[in-house]
């Protein structure tokens, strides 16, 4: 799926978007939780860079948390990004909010940032150089040792262990009501559509995107999730 295809998804699943994740509510909500005591130590008047935030759940954390941060929202989803805007009104945080429909590397010319959130974004880049240039791209906009958190979908594929997992994530999603043929048809549509890799691998891609060594600190499922930082001087580490 190229970047018109999922952009013309997410679109179509905005309006509906947040009642469809719902499910996922807890695995998300330990997620931000521990957001929150990475960032701890930033300035006071730190900038915040969320990438492909979807619907804002994320910003609105954070906004809630950090009354005296900023935030840049970029979204290519028009449809996506219009809910999270009007979520930051509802809200009462929209005055720290800049928005950007497009892609990190449309931005503005403008002061780095001090940390970056990108969560269930890569996972849909399938070349891996695509994707840690992608990293790379985030990287070239914060400040030296700024750090990024970044979340996607991890496992080894084909292994007993992503067989397990995969009827746990089964279950979870169809509750009472698992259709006889769900894990044939969520395997199907990931091996299509998204690059469901190993934690050491999308480890990699990050660290060759310009980062440190990414920190594992969190999994909930095939959620996994990282920290790292900002290698001084932007230096990107060559694959093998």
């Amino acid at each position: 799926m190229n970047q018109d295809e999922l952009k013309a998804v997410f679109d179509k699943q905005a309006s509906g978007y947040e009642d469809q994740q719902k499910k996922l509510t807890p695995v998300h909500e330990g997620l931000y939780f521990q957001l929150e005591w990475i960032f701890s130590e930033l300035p006071q008047a730190s900038r915040i860079l969320c990438v492909g935030l979807g619907t804002g759940a994320e910003l609105s954390y954070l906004a809630s948390r950090f009354p005296s941060w900023s935030f840049t929202a970029v979204e290519p989803s028009g449809a996506m990004l219009d809910v999270c805007r009007q979520k930051a009104a509802r809200e009462g945080f929209i005055s720290r909010c800049s928005f950007h429909e497009g892609y990190v590397e449309s931005l503005p010319d403008i002061e780095l940032y001090d940390a970056a959130t990108c969560f269930m974004v890569s996972q849909f880049i399938l070349n891996e150089n695509e994707r840690s240039e992608f990293f790379r791209k985030i990287s070239n906009r914060l400040k030296h040792n700024g750090i990024l958190v970044s979340a996607d979908l991890s496992s080894a594929v084909g292994t007993p262990e992503y067989e397990a997992l995969l009827k746990v994530w089964v279950n979870m999603l169809h509750a009472a009501n698992v259709p006889a043929d769900a894990m044939e048809k969520t395997h199907s549509a990931w091996a299509k559509d998204v690059a469901i890799l190993p934690p050491d691998d999308v480890k990699s891609i990050i660290e060759r995107g310009g980062f440190s060594p990414p920190v594992q600190f969190y999994q909930s499922g095939f959620v996994h999730a990282w920290f790292s930082r900002r290698l001084p001087g932007n230096a990107v580490k060559q694959g093998p």
